[in-house]
């Protein structure tokens, strides 16, 4: 996400064997997990250090809430949110819900009361407000859980076009000056026990894709990007409420729309949503995106069980079951919540949601070190991000640790801030940009303070990272 991109920006992927997404760019973070849909950036440096008091740039507050992850283009930082018509009304309903929890009472849903359906632009300079839009105002038609939000989905954009998908309250597409291009209704959800919704869209050339998996009849949507009109719609028969964002893929000629899911696992053929392959084994309530390496997709999901599953897409046909197809799985302590991260030829992904980290070899499926519990964390929801070597994983208390990319786990540093995080951050140049529950933060190493006259003379200090 960094200097000023005009018009449509191309991205070859050729070292991943051709993984989706025109637009993207390492000077870019144009969806939640980044240029190369991996949770990478490659060209990014971002500090190792900070808390409240050093190496923030900007921490500006954020009307309402949600757990849209902020995503950037040109000099502007992209968010959604919702925010109650009625704070008193809505403060009521999460205290109920809060109440609910503390009896262990589930689900403990928060009561739906009317809301603005907010698309937020900020400056990466300073954190100023460029532009709101208040995409819809009304009262959703079913309640979410206590841990989720009504502006779950993160927005995307190619460069032309920004999406905001509020789900069940309509998706929206602007332009980057905050214009209405098209707006959609693809209906009402109902989704598991009133968890709430939280599937992002993709962007493909001239596609936007929708998965739509919940309690009633399921389906995966392609939407014209210029005008919004259903291009091709197809049933997901069985399917039952997931939240995993697709991947678009580019593979040997064919672009395909690879999805996770409960039942079954499926690859579409973007051009007509014809079914290409399917594979059963992912867990309930599926919620990680899948990452790509080469040919080979990575799946996984890990409630009431474990599963990551590798599949390579250039032998993908049909049922694989018992096919060749399925180059290896791994059933142990897989991601719940966070997605995984593809770091070069290592794969990393968290327990469940907690704090303990499994690095396998991405080929090979074997592990580079045993799981490790990484101390300085608890209850994590954002999905980890690499940049520099690095990797950075932030938890729901505001803690943060930075581990080194590479064979032997290593800390290299622990760092803390005063609100908790739930969506996963962007890293772009110099900066994470960074949502907690209540303000967006810009980390980026800063220069010391000046010294003055009376300061020591023994030398230069050393500026941190």
């Amino acid at each position: 996400m960094q200097e000023i991109v005009s018009g449509a920006l191309t991205f070859c992927l050729a070292m991943l064997g051709g993984a989706a997404a025109a637009g993207a760019s390492d000077a870019a973070w144009a969806n939640w997990r980044g240029p190369l849909h991996t949770g990478v950036a490659s060209a990014a440096d971002p500090p190792v250090r900070w808390s409240e008091q050093e190496n923030i740039r900007f921490k500006v507050r954020v009307p309402g809430s949600g757990l849209s992850s902020p995503i950037v283009w040109g000099d502007a930082i992209y968010l959604l949110s919702a925010a109650p018509a009625d704070e008193a009304a809505y403060a009521a309903s999460l205290s109920e819900a809060e109440a609910k929890q503390q009896k262990q009472e589930f689900p403990p849903a928060v009561r739906p009361v009317q809301q603005r359906f907010l698309v937020l632009a900020y400056s990466r300079k300073d954190g100023s407000l460029l532009w709101q839009r208040v995409a819809a105002e009304r009262t959703p038609h079913e309640s979410h859980h206590l841990d989720a939000s009504w502006a779950s989905a993160s927005p995307v954009t190619d460069g032309r076009i920004l999406v905001a998908h509020f789900g069940s309250n309509g998706t929206f597409a602007y332009d980057l000056a905050g214009k209405l291009l098209w707006q959609t209704d693809l209906g009402d959800m109902q989704t598991r026990n009133g968890f709430g919704e939280g599937s992002s869209p993709a962007i493909h050339g001239d596609r936007v894709i929708v998965n739509w998996d919940h309690e009633g009849e399921s389906f995966i949507v392609a939407l014209d990007a210029k005008s919004g009109e259903v291009v091709w719609k197809t049933a997901r028969p069985g399917e039952a409420t997931s939240w995993a964002t697709p991947l678009v893929v580019e593979r040997e000629g064919r672009t395909q729309v690879v999805v996770p899911a409960t039942g079954r696992s499926r690859g579409y053929d973007l051009a007509t949503g014809k079914e290409l392959w399917s594979l059963a084994g992912m867990t309930v309530n599926t919620i990680p995106t899948p990452v790509l390496r080469g040919s080979v997709v990575y799946l996984t999901s890990g409630y009431r069980g474990n599963m990551l599953q590798a599949i390579d897409l250039s032998r993908a046909e049909g049922p694989l079951e018992d096919s060749p197809a399925v180059v290896w799985k791994h059933e142990s302590d897989t991601p719940y919540v966070p997605s995984p991260l593809l770091y070069d030829d290592s794969i990393y992904f968290l327990k469940h949601f907690k704090n303990i980290l499994s690095h396998l070899d991405a080929a090979s499926g074997k592990p580079v070190y045993e799981p490790v519990r990484i101390e300085a964390l608890h209850n994590v929801y954002a999905s980890p991000v690499g940049a520099a070597g690095r990797i950075y994983l932030f938890d729901r208390d505001g803690h943060a640790a930075v581990i080194r990319h590479g064979k032997q786990f290593e800390v290299l540093a622990e760092n803390n801030l005063d609100e908790g995080v739930d969506a996963s951050p962007a890293l772009v140049g110099d900066t994470i940009y960074l949502r907690g529950q209540q303000h967006l933060y810009a980390i980026a190493a800063l220069p010391p303070p000046a010294k003055t006259a009376a300061a020591s003379t023994s030398g230069p200090s050393r500026p941190g990272d």
